[in-house]
Protein backbone atom coordinates (compact mmCIF):
# COMPACT_ATOMS: atom_id res chain seq x y z
CA UNK A 1 0.00 0.00 0.00
CA UNK A 2 1.10 3.57 -0.11
CA UNK A 3 4.30 3.88 1.91
CA UNK A 4 7.11 6.33 2.39
CA UNK A 5 10.75 6.18 3.49
CA UNK A 6 12.78 2.95 3.59
CA UNK A 7 12.15 0.83 6.65
CA UNK A 8 14.88 -0.18 9.06
CA UNK A 9 15.21 -3.75 10.20
CA UNK A 10 12.83 -3.34 13.08
CA UNK A 11 9.12 -2.98 13.59
CA UNK A 12 7.67 0.55 13.70
CA UNK A 13 6.30 -0.33 17.11
CA UNK A 14 9.43 -2.00 18.44
CA UNK A 15 10.21 -1.26 22.05
CA UNK A 16 6.58 -1.15 23.20
CA UNK A 17 5.39 -4.00 25.37
CA UNK A 18 1.93 -5.14 24.37
CA UNK A 19 -0.25 -7.90 25.76
CA UNK A 20 -0.31 -11.12 23.81
CA UNK A 21 -3.01 -11.00 21.14
CA UNK A 22 -4.51 -13.47 18.69
CA UNK A 23 -2.23 -15.40 16.30
CA UNK A 24 -0.68 -13.30 13.55
CA UNK A 25 -2.42 -13.16 10.21
CA UNK A 26 -0.71 -14.42 7.06
CA UNK A 27 0.28 -10.90 6.02
CA UNK A 28 1.52 -9.98 9.51
CA UNK A 29 3.94 -12.90 9.49
CA UNK A 30 5.16 -12.13 5.98
CA UNK A 31 5.72 -8.49 6.94
CA UNK A 32 7.62 -9.39 10.13
CA UNK A 33 9.81 -11.85 8.23
CA UNK A 34 10.65 -9.20 5.63
CA UNK A 35 11.70 -6.70 8.27
CA UNK A 36 13.91 -9.24 9.99
CA UNK A 37 15.33 -10.78 6.80
CA UNK A 38 13.94 -14.27 7.28
CA UNK A 39 16.33 -16.96 6.12
CA UNK A 40 15.21 -19.88 3.95
CA UNK A 41 17.96 -22.23 5.14
CA UNK A 42 16.20 -25.54 4.41
CA UNK A 43 17.12 -26.32 0.79
CA UNK A 44 14.55 -29.10 0.46
CA UNK A 45 11.77 -26.90 1.82
CA UNK A 46 12.83 -24.17 -0.59
CA UNK A 47 12.65 -26.61 -3.51
CA UNK A 48 9.17 -27.62 -2.44
CA UNK A 49 8.07 -23.99 -2.09
CA UNK A 50 9.48 -23.20 -5.54
CA UNK A 51 7.67 -26.17 -7.01
CA UNK A 52 4.43 -25.28 -5.23
CA UNK A 53 4.62 -21.71 -6.54
CA UNK A 54 5.01 -22.97 -10.11
CA UNK A 55 2.30 -25.58 -9.66
CA UNK A 56 -0.19 -23.13 -8.14
CA UNK A 57 0.49 -20.55 -10.85
CA UNK A 58 -0.03 -23.12 -13.59
CA UNK A 59 -2.95 -25.12 -12.24
CA UNK A 60 -4.43 -23.10 -9.40
CA UNK A 61 -4.57 -24.19 -5.79
CA UNK A 62 -7.76 -26.26 -5.85
CA UNK A 63 -6.59 -28.41 -8.74
CA UNK A 64 -3.15 -29.00 -7.23
CA UNK A 65 -2.29 -31.75 -4.76
CA UNK A 66 0.67 -32.36 -2.48
CA UNK A 67 1.59 -35.21 -4.81
CA UNK A 68 1.73 -32.79 -7.76
CA UNK A 69 4.02 -30.47 -5.84
CA UNK A 70 6.28 -33.28 -4.63
CA UNK A 71 6.61 -34.63 -8.17
CA UNK A 72 7.50 -31.19 -9.53
CA UNK A 73 10.04 -30.69 -6.72
CA UNK A 74 11.62 -34.08 -7.35
CA UNK A 75 10.97 -35.35 -3.82
CA UNK A 76 8.77 -38.02 -2.35
CA UNK A 77 5.27 -37.29 -1.10
CA UNK A 78 6.43 -38.29 2.40
CA UNK A 79 9.25 -35.72 2.26
CA UNK A 80 6.81 -33.00 1.22
CA UNK A 81 4.50 -33.86 4.11
CA UNK A 82 7.42 -33.87 6.54
CA UNK A 83 8.20 -30.27 5.61
CA UNK A 84 4.57 -29.15 5.30
CA UNK A 85 2.07 -31.21 7.27
CA UNK A 86 -0.93 -30.20 5.16
CA UNK A 87 -1.68 -28.63 1.82
CA UNK A 88 -3.17 -25.62 3.62
CA UNK A 89 0.11 -25.12 5.46
CA UNK A 90 2.02 -25.28 2.17
CA UNK A 91 -0.31 -22.78 0.53
CA UNK A 92 0.10 -20.40 3.46
CA UNK A 93 3.90 -20.64 3.29
CA UNK A 94 3.96 -20.00 -0.46
CA UNK A 95 1.68 -16.96 -0.21
CA UNK A 96 3.61 -15.62 2.78
CA UNK A 97 6.85 -15.91 0.82
CA UNK A 98 5.39 -13.94 -2.06
CA UNK A 99 4.26 -11.16 0.25
CA UNK A 100 7.66 -11.19 1.91
CA UNK A 101 9.41 -10.91 -1.44
CA UNK A 102 7.16 -7.97 -2.26
CA UNK A 103 8.07 -6.21 1.01
CA UNK A 104 11.78 -6.90 0.43
CA UNK A 105 11.66 -5.49 -3.09
CA UNK A 106 9.55 -2.51 -2.05
CA UNK A 107 11.98 -1.46 0.69
CA UNK A 108 14.72 -1.29 -1.95
CA UNK A 109 12.69 0.35 -4.71
CA UNK A 110 11.37 3.13 -2.48
CA UNK A 111 14.90 4.48 -2.04
CA UNK A 112 14.69 5.85 -5.59
CA UNK A 113 12.25 8.57 -4.48
CA UNK A 114 13.78 11.90 -3.49
CA UNK A 115 10.88 13.60 -1.67
CA UNK A 116 8.16 12.46 0.69
CA UNK A 117 5.58 13.20 -2.01
CA UNK A 118 7.48 11.06 -4.49
CA UNK A 119 7.68 8.26 -1.92
CA UNK A 120 3.93 8.32 -1.37
CA UNK A 121 3.23 8.25 -5.10
CA UNK A 122 5.78 5.52 -5.79
CA UNK A 123 4.56 3.48 -2.83
CA UNK A 124 0.92 3.65 -3.85
CA UNK A 125 1.45 2.87 -7.52
CA UNK A 126 4.11 0.20 -7.12
CA UNK A 127 2.14 -1.61 -4.41
CA UNK A 128 -0.97 -1.89 -6.55
CA UNK A 129 1.02 -2.93 -9.59
CA UNK A 130 3.26 -5.45 -7.84
CA UNK A 131 0.45 -7.23 -6.03
CA UNK A 132 -2.04 -7.21 -8.90
CA UNK A 133 0.58 -8.48 -11.37
CA UNK A 134 2.09 -11.09 -9.11
CA UNK A 135 1.39 -14.41 -10.90
CA UNK A 136 0.31 -16.11 -7.68
CA UNK A 137 -1.24 -13.43 -5.45
CA UNK A 138 -2.83 -11.45 -8.26
CA UNK A 139 -4.09 -14.65 -9.82
CA UNK A 140 -5.60 -15.86 -6.56
CA UNK A 141 -7.37 -12.56 -5.99
CA UNK A 142 -9.01 -12.74 -9.41
CA UNK A 143 -9.52 -16.48 -9.98
CA UNK A 144 -9.69 -18.03 -6.49
CA UNK A 145 -10.47 -15.08 -4.22
CA UNK A 146 -11.86 -17.25 -1.45
CA UNK A 147 -8.39 -18.74 -0.96
CA UNK A 148 -6.68 -15.45 -0.11
CA UNK A 149 -9.15 -12.65 0.50
CA UNK A 150 -10.77 -14.09 3.65
CA UNK A 151 -7.38 -14.05 5.37
CA UNK A 152 -7.11 -10.35 4.51
CA UNK A 153 -10.58 -9.09 5.42
CA UNK A 154 -12.03 -11.58 7.89
CA UNK A 155 -9.36 -11.43 10.56
CA UNK A 156 -10.80 -8.66 12.71
CA UNK A 157 -8.87 -5.99 10.82
CA UNK A 158 -5.44 -7.34 11.80
CA UNK A 159 -4.11 -7.44 8.23
CA UNK A 160 -5.12 -3.83 7.60
CA UNK A 161 -3.69 -2.87 10.98
CA UNK A 162 -0.36 -4.46 10.08
CA UNK A 163 0.00 -2.36 6.95
CA UNK A 164 -1.34 0.75 8.72
CA UNK A 165 1.31 0.43 11.43
CA UNK A 166 4.01 0.18 8.80
CA UNK A 167 2.78 3.24 6.92
CA UNK A 168 2.38 5.24 10.14
CA UNK A 169 5.89 4.25 11.20
CA UNK A 170 7.35 5.55 7.96
CA UNK A 171 5.37 8.78 8.24
CA UNK A 172 6.71 9.30 11.77
CA UNK A 173 10.23 8.92 10.38
CA UNK A 174 9.39 11.63 7.86
CA UNK A 175 8.19 13.85 10.68
CA UNK A 176 11.42 13.33 12.59
CA UNK A 177 13.34 14.21 9.42
CA UNK A 178 11.28 17.38 9.07
CA UNK A 179 9.70 16.46 5.73
CA UNK A 180 6.19 16.26 7.22
CA UNK A 181 4.76 18.85 9.59
CA UNK A 182 4.40 17.76 13.21
CA UNK A 183 0.73 18.76 13.08
CA UNK A 184 -0.12 16.00 10.59
CA UNK A 185 -1.95 13.11 12.24
CA UNK A 186 0.09 10.29 10.73
CA UNK A 187 -2.12 7.58 12.23
CA UNK A 188 -5.18 8.88 10.39
CA UNK A 189 -3.27 9.50 7.17
CA UNK A 190 -1.82 5.99 7.28
CA UNK A 191 -5.29 4.55 7.90
CA UNK A 192 -6.76 6.37 4.90
CA UNK A 193 -3.89 5.43 2.60
CA UNK A 194 -4.05 1.79 3.63
CA UNK A 195 -7.79 1.46 3.26
CA UNK A 196 -7.78 3.17 -0.13
CA UNK A 197 -5.06 0.85 -1.43
CA UNK A 198 -6.77 -2.28 -0.08
CA UNK A 199 -10.07 -1.17 -1.57
CA UNK A 200 -8.55 -0.92 -5.04
CA UNK A 201 -6.94 -4.34 -4.64
CA UNK A 202 -10.05 -6.12 -3.42
CA UNK A 203 -12.67 -4.33 -5.53
CA UNK A 204 -11.59 -3.22 -9.03
CA UNK A 205 -12.60 0.31 -9.95
CA UNK A 206 -14.87 1.27 -12.83
CA UNK A 207 -13.64 4.87 -12.61
CA UNK A 208 -9.88 4.61 -12.12
CA UNK A 209 -7.89 2.53 -14.61
CA UNK A 210 -5.64 0.47 -12.36
CA UNK A 211 -3.56 -0.58 -15.37
CA UNK A 212 -2.70 3.05 -16.19
CA UNK A 213 0.32 3.95 -14.08
CA UNK A 214 0.20 7.59 -15.15
CA UNK A 215 -3.42 7.89 -14.02
CA UNK A 216 -2.60 6.27 -10.69
CA UNK A 217 0.38 8.56 -10.15
CA UNK A 218 -1.72 11.60 -10.93
CA UNK A 219 -4.43 10.49 -8.52
CA UNK A 220 -1.93 9.81 -5.75
CA UNK A 221 -0.26 13.20 -6.32
CA UNK A 222 -3.63 14.97 -6.28
CA UNK A 223 -5.34 13.23 -3.37
CA UNK A 224 -2.79 11.42 -1.21
CA UNK A 225 0.16 13.79 -1.09
CA UNK A 226 -1.94 16.78 0.05
CA UNK A 227 -2.85 14.85 3.21
CA UNK A 228 0.75 15.41 4.34
CA UNK A 229 0.64 19.18 3.93
CA UNK A 230 0.30 21.54 6.94
CA UNK A 231 -3.30 22.60 7.42
CA UNK A 232 -4.72 19.73 5.37
CA UNK A 233 -6.37 18.32 8.50
CA UNK A 234 -7.54 21.58 10.02
CA UNK A 235 -10.75 21.24 11.99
Amino acid sequence: MARTAPAQASSPDAGHDEPAGPPESLLERAFTEALHSADDADEVATRILDAAYEQFCRMGIRRSTMEDVARRAGVSRITAYRRFATKDRLVEQVVRREFRRYFDRFLVDIQQAETVGDRVVLGFVSALDAIRRNPLIGGLMSVEPDVLIPSMISDGGRTLATVQRFVAGQLRREQRAGTIAATVDVEVVAELMTRLSCSFLLTPSHVIDLDDADELRAMARRFLVPMLEPGSQAE
